[in-house]
């Protein structure tokens, strides 16, 4: 019933004889008011949708930014949004990370990070997908974010083989023992303490499509979910639907609770990979939320680039952290 359906909002100029526009079907299902158009005719997206009857708090746009000087170059040099993709066989990404609506307010910079490409060579090729969120109680955290996603990366790279082999066996002492040592090796390696605590997640995908096993490296909160017949699912070491969120846990310090999760996964599903900025609208009582990106991305299209940062940029009222999110499509054989 249209009553049931989420309300979705986008402020947009209106002449002031205008009461607005009116709701229209979005494809996926939820309702959003018609775009802007520009100078040609072409549709504008305008400012980012948002969930619920109330507006978020904070001006849905960024303010200020980050100052040199405040001494530090690094949070100075940090973009707002960072936005990639990637195609590989019949894999397609879609990453962003936006600045939350509170960073942008007190003009702090960016503590999530991401990080994708491809590891191992042709054989035992997999994506590698890492997202990681900065502890807002760490002073450099978007630096120890930032350096961990790179430096695991490199680790896993030189470990592919092994990774490959664990995962063709369905070997999930063998993957968490090497998650474990990977990790360890690879923080050990980097000028980082607890003032670059960080959360982790590394999502490895085989390129090669006969291999259904994917695996995911885990420390603190954030995880993974997997979008199947409408509905998101959350995978987690334990079982699928395990929380992941361990607050306390945070590399550097927590190397040896490196958590690893074996499934499978088939065509037609949407992995995604996030930060908390957004499993936790999708978890935490806003079915509103999770039905409105279920509809953006589970549809028979897979969102450019420009579309999929202004889905991921979809606001809820009290979620107004950072957002890190990367999503895997497969298409079928």
């Amino acid at each position: 019933m249209p009553g049931d359906e989420p309300v979705l909002e986008r402020p947009a100029p209106q002449p002031a004889e205008s009461s607005g526009p009116s709701p229209v079907a979005y494809p996926g299902g939820s309702p959003l008011p018609p775009s802007p158009t520009g100078l040609h005719g072409e549709s504008l997206r305008g400012v980012p949708a948002h969930v619920g009857q109330r507006p978020p708090s904070y001006p849905p746009r960024p303010l200020r930014c980050p100052s040199l000087e405040d001494g530090d170059e690094f949070a100075a040099f940090t973009p707002a949004v960072l936005l990639d993709g990637a195609e590989a066989g019949r894999l397609t990404v879609r990453a962003a990370s936006v600045r939350g609506d509170s960073h942008n307010w007190e003009g702090s910079c960016r503590q999530d990070a991401m990080t994708l490409t491809r590891i191992g060579p042709p054989g035992a090729e997999f994506l590698l997908l890492a997202v990681a969120d900065g502890l807002g109680s760490a002073r450099n955290s978007h630096s120890g974010s930032y350096q961990v996603t790179r430096q695991v990366a490199l680790h896993l790279h030189r470990a592919a083989h092994v990774i490959d082999e664990a995962l063709k066996g369905a070997d999930e002492s063998e993957l968490r023992a090497l998650a474990n040592k990977v990790i360890a090796h690879a923080v050990s390696e980097l000028p980082i303490d607890q003032d670059h605590a960080t959360t982790l997640h590394v999502l490895l995908v085989p390129t090669d499509a006969a291999v259904r096993e994917r695996v995911l490296f885990s420390v603190g909160d954030g995880g993974l979910f997997i979008l199947r017949d409408g509905h998101w699912t959350r995978r987690g070491p334990a079982d699928e639907s395990a929380l992941l969120d361990t607050r306390t846990e945070a590399l550097p310090h927590a190397y040896r609770s490196v958590k690893a999760a074996l499934f499978r996964s088939e065509p037609g599903e949407v992995l995604l990979l996030g930060t908390d900025g957004i499993t936790n609208p999708l978890t935490q009582r806003n079915p509103e939320f999770a039905q409105y990106l279920a509809g953006a991305w589970g549809g028979p299209e897979i969102p450019s680039l420009s579309d999929f940062l202004w889905q991921a940029q979809t606001r809820a009222k009290s979620y107004d952290d950072d957002r890190t999110v990367i999503c895997v499509w497969e298409e079928g054989a």
